[in-house]
């Protein structure tokens, strides 16, 4: 009886179709984050293409902020986008998450080398996600920036454009969610209102 339910697993194991790497948005606590609807890629109904690009108003969002970021910073940072990999644990290990924007010292950034960002940004701003949450929930937002913060990103900004939202989150101090029309700091007493800024595109 026990070799029977051995080759049922055994055969159950081979014939549940393994899920590409290409299809792995994330890393986060040796669990595999899937791209949103890539069961869809799996099944056939969609390409890869379709699950792994941006929304029309995700993509609008994060590049009116970009060029709000390259007017205002100071010389001193640099500004990375597209879905920057970032290594978020000391050993580098296959341990990833992505950016969509990331504010970095250039005086900590070392020349490119092809890899994942290994040095923690001073801030890292993200306008919803491309993770399939239908396993770990809205619990990811709290885990992916627990995890931002505890690698020393200073501050992480999280915009939730279905809620019209604001989640602002620093290290050893109280988080705050806003409205769209809050005015407030990204760096160096740079501050932004996002309504405002999206109003003036």
């Amino acid at each position: 009886m026990v070799a029977v339910v051995e080759k049922k697993s055994e055969k159950k194991r081979r014939g549940r179709k393994k899920i590409p790497n290409y299809l792995v948005y994330e890393i986060l606590d040796n669990k595999k984050i899937y791209y949103k609807d890539y069961k869809k890629v799996l099944s056939g109904e969609l390409p890869p293409e379709a699950v792994m690009g941006s929304s029309d108003l995700q993509a609008w969002i994060i590049s009116t902020i970009l060029e709000f970021l390259f007017k205002a910073l100071p010389n001193k940072y640099k500004v990375l986008s597209n879905e920057v990999g970032y290594f978020y644990t000391p050993t580098r290990s296959k341990k990833w998450l992505n950016l969509d924007i990331a504010i970095v010292s250039k005086e900590r950034l070392k020349k490119p080398q092809g890899t994942y960002l290994k040095i923690p940004p001073e801030v890292v701003i993200e306008v919803d996600t491309k993770a399939d949450l239908s396993d770990i929930g809205d619990e990811y937002y709290i885990i992916k920036t627990e995890k931002l913060l505890k690698s020393g990103i200073k501050k992480v900004i999280w915009i939730f454009t279905d809620a019209k939202k604001v989640q602002i989150a620093e290290s050893k101090k109280p988080w705050i969610i806003v409205d769209f029309d809050y005015e407030f700091e990204i760096i160096d007493n740079i501050n932004i209102n996002l309504e405002k800024l999206l109003k003036e595109e």
